[in-house]
């Protein structure tokens, strides 16, 4: 993770307002810190000097010692070989983000994504839930992205690769994928790219399923992984926390439903043009997602 939110994570500015698009996708999460727009987070430090007096710095505190547990990095490890050497992947996601309000107050939504990904540049994420709606296809050549409540589509110059897709729908479009890590060619380099502690926190369960709970920091953001015990290593569950943001918001993802071997048709990663639909360039899609 970076020293920006990582988003695979973008925040909106105003709210009665949702994200400008929090796809609970899978990762990009880790690795690359969620990506916080820098509007929120200086109307919150602005806020925060307003209500609080200046900090004491004389003796700041010092940051903790690194610790790093290899057994955490070598499940970490095992988990990101195993996604990245499946050829096609199906899952389902539960996610909530907290996202600060008008007053000040830190409000919760939920999200639900189903992802179909396809190795080595194919993916289609349907999204939905307390943020738009929307419905995001890379067919190995361009990307497009599709608003069903008003109909507009937006379609991207020539994308090779998945890394590159990802690039280009987090930076460009500002598309947010929560989880975006897990689908890179190498997604335990992007994971591991700027830690500064790994710990093993101890046994766990999510939803009925044994698991291993282990814990990372990086430079702006903390964030913990629950991996399924034994040879099937699948991550179960993610969660972070912003640590320059005031009052620390955090967003959780659950995954469920893996499927490392599914039968894909051809048309899954195709995007028919709905008729009667209006093209948009990205850039504008964003503006619209923003506005609602």
């Amino acid at each position: 993770m970076q020293n920006e939110p990582k988003y695979s994570r973008n925040m909106s500015s105003k709210l009665i307002l949702l994200p400008v698009i929090v796809l609970a996708l899978s990762s990009q999460g880790c690795a690359n810190q969620e990506k916080i727009p820098v509007d929120v987070q200086t109307q919150a430090a602005a806020k925060t000097a307003e209500q609080q007096p200046a900090a004491q710095a004389e003796n700041p505190a010092p940051p903790p010692a690194p610790i790093i547990e290899q057994y955490a990095l070598d499940r970490l490890k095992q988990m990101s070989d195993k996604l990245a050497s499946s050829k096609t992947i199906t899952y389902h996601s539960n996610s909530f983000i907290e996202l600060q309000a008008v007053t000040g107050q830190f409000l919760t939504f939920f999200v639900d994504s189903d992802v179909a990904l396809q190795r080595p540049n194919k993916l289609r994420v349907n999204v939905s839930g307390d943020v738009s709606n929307f419905q995001l296809y890379f067919d190995g050549s361009n990307v497009s992205a599709f608003d069903p409540e008003k109909n507009l589509y937006a379609v991207s110059k020539p994308v090779n690769t998945m890394d590159e897709m990802l690039e280009f729908v987090m930076n460009k479009a500002q598309i947010n994928f929560p989880a975006a890590d897990f689908m890179y060619s190498d997604p335990y380099a992007v994971m591991t790219k700027n830690l500064t502690h790994a710990i093993v926190v101890g046994p766990s369960m999510v939803n009925g399923i044994p698991c291993e709970h282990f814990a990372f920091m990086e430079p702006g953001i903390n964030w913990e992984i629950w991996i399924e015990s034994g040879k099937k290593a699948l991550p179960l569950r993610l969660a972070m926390t912003y640590k320059q943001i005031p009052n620390f918001p955090r967003f959780l993802v659950e995954y469920a439903d893996w499927n490392l071997n599914p039968k894909l048709s051809a048309n899954t990663f195709e995007f028919k043009i709905p008729a009667n639909s209006k093209q948009i360039e990205f850039d504008a899609y964003r503006a619209e997602q923003k506005a609602k």
